[in-house]
């Protein structure tokens, strides 16, 4: 799964060559549009936006927990706040 950036023919067939069923969006200029999962691809888009919600905050994005444990609780903290502030 990629953006639209990385629709090229090039890539396409690199990824068709190691068996990869690539799920990149064709650009509009194409001639011919190309089918592409866009369920998948709106669930790429939910995850990139996770991520983007967890970076804002700052002890996950400056890693200040020492511990690897400490910082899977702290990201597991903040995990839950995202989910109550959506349900």
């Amino acid at each position: 799964m990629a953006d639209r950036g990385y629709d090229t023919d090039a890539i396409l067939a690199q990824a068709q060559a190691q068996g990869v069923s690539p799920v990149i969006p064709p650009r509009k200029h194409r001639n011919i549009q190309r089918p592409y999962d866009q369920y998948l691809y709106k669930l790429r888009h939910l995850v990139e936006n996770a991520f983007l919600h967890l970076k804002r905050w700052r002890g996950v994005a400056t890693r200040y927990a020492k511990r690897a444990s400490s910082f899977l609780a702290l990201v597991q903290i903040r995990c839950m706040v995202l989910w109550l502030a959506i349900s």
